[in-house]
């Protein structure tokens, strides 16, 4: 009896320590929780990007810091956003993003105070990204979204106007593609609807932005080129946009895009910058 009263607390601590590493291993359902839902790595264009990344995990998100410069007629126009965008749940991007933008006389504008516009906070721009479908067999994503943008008075009207003289409305679908191991195709179409608030005119365009790239192969780094297509009451723009990202560190990522428009007639050539900051960031396998 006494021996046993030695041996039994070593026995017992013995069964403890195995059952716990048991659970660990092997509990039911352990593979479920920790498990992610499929995800293809797509390139993403720089200029018109997308919400969140195509089915996109719970927990990511994004920081975004952009800048450029186009040569209007008149005009030089100079735009800046901040934007913050994540995943609350597996698949679902939210997006909030304030664009800015300013003009300054160029040596072409004979008569400034008439032609430039004035400098504005374009818009509170939210917007929300669903990824319905991933295929692995097909190599594809398909996304549905929207972007409902608050757009705001000329800085020089603020106090004189109301804060917010209308809101546009951008419902929009998504289809991405891989082909082979390193080269991306995606499509991003739908309405941009705006609609003041009081007096004037609403209007409806509609935008096909497409997207053709190159990744290189163990880096989130690629070259391409994204056109831009816009459909008006007063005709067809288009501009191409070739494009190149590269990675700084793990979480870290710089896009240079220079803009060549098809038509002159209402600018020239532009260029745009932007940093992407994903905080905790981890390799996705490709």
């Amino acid at each position: 009896m006494k021996q046993l009263k030695k041996v039994l607390p070593t026995l017992l601590l013995a069964a403890t320590a195995s059952l716990a590493n048991a659970q660990h291993q092997s509990a039911p359902g352990d593979t479920t929780l920790t498990k992610k839902p499929l995800k293809l790595v797509h390139a993403e264009p720089l200029y018109i990007d997308l919400i969140r990344d195509l089915g996109a995990h719970k927990g990511e998100k994004e920081w975004n810091i952009g800048g450029g410069l186009t040569d209007n007629l008149g005009y030089d126009q100079y735009e800046f956003l901040v934007e913050y965008e994540w995943a609350p749940i597996d698949r679902l991007g939210l997006e909030i993003e304030v664009p800015v933008t300013m003009y300054s006389r160029n040596n072409k504008d004979r008569n400034p105070e008439i032609n430039r516009p004035s400098d504005r906070i374009e818009s509170l721009k939210l917007a929300a990204q669903y990824t319905f479908l991933v295929s692995g067999r097909l190599q594809t994503s398909l996304a549905v979204g929207g972007i409902t943008e608050f757009e705001m008075t000329d800085l020089d009207r603020i106090g004189k106007e109301e804060l917010f003289h209308g809101i546009l409305l951008n419902p929009f679908l998504v289809a991405a593609k891989r082909w082979g191991s390193n080269f991306h195709s995606l499509v991003y179409t739908g309405p941009r609807i705006f609609r003041p608030f009081g007096h004037g005119e609403g209007r409806t365009d509609y935008e096909v932005n497409t997207s053709v790239h190159y990744m290189i192969p163990g880096t989130r780094n690629f070259l391409g080129v994204e056109v831009n297509k816009q459909f008006t009451s007063e005709g067809f723009d288009m501009v191409i946009r070739p494009q190149m990202r590269v990675t700084i560190n793990e979480g870290l990522m710089i896009g240079i895009v220079p803009g060549i428009p098809v038509s002159k007639e209402k600018e020239r050539l532009s260029s745009f910058v932007r940093l992407i900051y994903e905080p905790g960031h981890r390799k996705l396998r490709h």
